[in-house]
């Protein structure tokens, strides 16, 4: 039986680091850990990625959006997600579909009834176990982020960042419901705080949380 945390919060919240961070934790205690993202994740997501986040793709409509998260996370769990927990790994993925429900509902205005069916689509019955979620203060994040992107050789990969900062206010509100709602789903954790304390306290949780599901299954 897989193991499937995800990573979710506003852009310059740390979860990349905090993710990668588990990851290498995990894999030195000798688990199988399968680290990829959304959206992206394999090579027909990652096409989807480039269109998504590229700043000059500002007239997308909320809707175009929505299906282009739907398309590229549906191949993702097919590919990637669904195969590594069926064959009992762990698996931590940066963003998932509550990254949809807080960005394109909260943020973009679109109806949840539209965006959890769209999700259902995608994964079938593929759920986190575990989602962790890094708060940060939008303004923070935002610095954070543009450093990033201002330091990186890569693709600017900024449209999300280029929004309005009530926009992330949104956003962010939107996580803080999800996990108010589903409290023994979600971890929250301050983003603001030291790098290595916040893993602390992520690798404590995963790890309890790991050795019940060890004891549930013997």
């Amino acid at each position: 039986m897989g193991y499937f945390i995800t990573f979710e919060g506003i852009e310059g919240c740390g979860k990349t680091t905090q993710i990668r961070m588990l990851a290498e934790r995990l894999k030195a205690a000798g688990r199988r850990v399968t680290l990829t993202r959304e959206p992206g994740g394999c090579a027909i997501a990652d096409k989807i990625r480039g269109i998504l986040l590229d700043a000059d793709n500002q007239a997308m409509l909320p809707q175009a959006e929505l299906l282009l998260y739907a398309a590229a996370r549906a191949q993702h769990v097919g590919e990637v997600v669904k195969p590594a927990l069926d064959e009992g790994g762990v698996v931590l993925c940066d963003r998932f579909t509550d990254a949809t429900i807080a960005y394109q509902s909260n943020g973009r205005g679109l109806g949840r009834e539209t965006v959890d069916t769209l999700n259902n689509l995608a994964c079938g019955d593929v759920r986190p176990d575990l989602t962790v979620l890094i708060d940060c203060d939008p303004v923070l994040g935002l610095e954070r982020a543009r450093r990033r992107i201002d330091a990186s050789s890569g693709p600017r990969e900024e449209r999300f960042e280029l929004e309005a900062l009530a926009f992330h206010q949104r956003v962010r509100e939107g996580y803080l419901a999800l996990a108010a709602g589903e409290p023994h789903r979600f971890l929250t954790v301050n983003g603001s705080d030291p790098v290595e304390l916040v893993a602390a306290a992520i690798t404590r949780q995963v790890e309890a949380r790991l050795g019940e599901q060890y004891h549930a299954v013997r």
